[in-house]
């Protein structure tokens, strides 16, 4: 889906001042030019000018305005591939370092929101509950796994608990993650924006890149940027930008809304995030001003449906069918991107050219986190995005051509087994 700025119906949007950033008029000169306004971008420019490197954020749209400020706010724990399976493919000693990267990523985020006074309503705990009972067994191995790398944050729910917990009893038992949270995902991007800015970024909203060179940007309108270095940070709203990132990294739809504020006090009483264990998951979490911000359901195509409140509710109401009669207060929809694998696609693309994308699903924690991390390899240590690249991101099949019909083949044969 095209981004034209923030939804309309965005709870997000209606609840965070939206400073506005000029677009490119006159041509310049940089050390790096970002593509893309949202949390890799910034989490990159922020880094580079503290370093003191000339820096400017290109933003097709409005800064925050795609899968930055769109998305459920949830903070997960890891990666998004389980790290018994990266132990499997790239080793013990790889897998670990892996783990490591991630919680630096979460102790980066919650650094960046305490150092830049970030008001972005940030909240602890997360609850994975299991649609089938099968998914216990999961969550205890997980939990057991990691716990040798010494993380003991995880526990698990039985199904009463997890009915006290969520308000709901069509969960079999749940596992709670104290480490794990939530935040208002668009408030993190304006002040990741904001904190760049300060530090001597320059940040163009309004810019799309329209043409490329070996060391020039066009954007509409004709201004250029020359570069030294060129960051991709665009995600799932790159399409057409770079051929070897669209190989390996897919954008897809998922959609969320917010109810008017409950009068039910059992739903949610410890303010946590939950999501589940369906592969086309449902999460949800309450808001500061207690309404439920419920997602669930995604498309595949370069559309929304037509009545996203309609489209989300129904998933809604098979957890908490006692919400049949409250009116839902806003609905949107939003573009992430995935890789085959779920694994991040991080790398040197060439000499000049890096990118960082297909976050599927985790990119609250990891993605301003990558930023930095592309922002140190443009000054010399490519250590940790050399690591990244290891991770397998296999292209997805059928070329851009049938990559679609692909896609949704599969992950319909997923969601399909969901319901079995």
């Amino acid at each position: 889906m095209k981004n034209t700025g923030h939804p309309l119906e965005s709870w997000y949007a209606a609840t965070a001042s939206l400073p506005d950033y000029p677009p490119l008029g006159d041509d310049i000169t940089v050390d790096v030019a970002v593509i893309g306004g949202g949390y890799t971008g910034l989490g990159a420019a922020l880094e580079l000018a503290q370093r003191g490197l000339r820096v400017a954020v290109l933003e097709a749209a409005r800064i925050g305005s795609g899968a930055s400020g769109r998305n459920g706010g949830q903070i997960h724990t890891g990666q998004r591939v389980d790290p018994e399976q990266m132990q499997t493919q790239l080793g013990a000693d790889a897998a670990r370092q892996l783990w490591d990267m991630s919680e630096d990523a979460k102790a980066s985020l919650h650094a960046l929101i305490r150092d830049h006074a970030i008001d972005c309503d940030l909240r602890h705990g997360l609850i994975h509950a299991w649609h089938k009972p099968a998914y216990a067994a999961d969550d205890r191995a997980y939990a057991d796994f990691v716990a040798g790398y010494g993380y003991d944050k995880i526990r698990l729910l039985s199904r009463q608990e997890t009915a006290t917990e969520l308000g709901t009893d069509v969960y079999y038992g749940a596992s709670f993650d104290a480490g794990g949270g939530h935040l208002h995902p668009l408030k993190l991007a304006l002040g990741m924006a904001r904190a760049a800015r300060d530090a001597g970024a320059l940040i163009f909203e309004n810019s799309p890149v329209e043409s490329r060179g070996p060391n020039t940007l066009t954007v509409r309108g004709g201004a250029s940027v020359r570069f030294d270095r060129l960051l991709i940070c665009t995600n799932g709203y790159g399409t057409g930008l770079d051929a070897r990132i669209d190989a390996h990294v897919m954008p897809i739809n998922n959609f969320i809304l917010t109810t008017e504020p409950l009068s039910d006090p059992a739903i949610l009483p410890n303010d946590y995030a939950a999501a589940d264990s369906r592969f086309v998951v449902n999460y949800w979490r309450k808001t500061p001003d207690n309404r439920l911000l419920f997602g669930g359901g995604e498309n595949y195509t370069p559309w929304f449906p037509k009545d996203i409140k309609a489209f989300v509710r129904r998933n809604m109401l098979k957890i908490y069918p006692q919400l049949a009669d409250m009116r839902i207060s806003h609905a949107w929809g939003g573009t992430l991107a995935i890789t085959l694998s779920r694994a991040p696609f991080v790398r040197r693309l060439d000499d000049r050219t890096f990118v960082s994308a297909g976050y599927s699903g985790q990119g609250v924690v990891l993605a301003p986190y990558f930023g930095k991390l592309l922002a140190r390899a443009v000054t010399g240590d490519a250590r940790d995005i050399d690591l990244l690249a290891r991770l397998p991101t296999p292209a997805f099949f059928g070329g851009r051509l049938l990559r679609w019909p692909a896609l949704v083949a599969g992950l319909s044969y997923y969601a399909l087994r969901d319901r079995l």
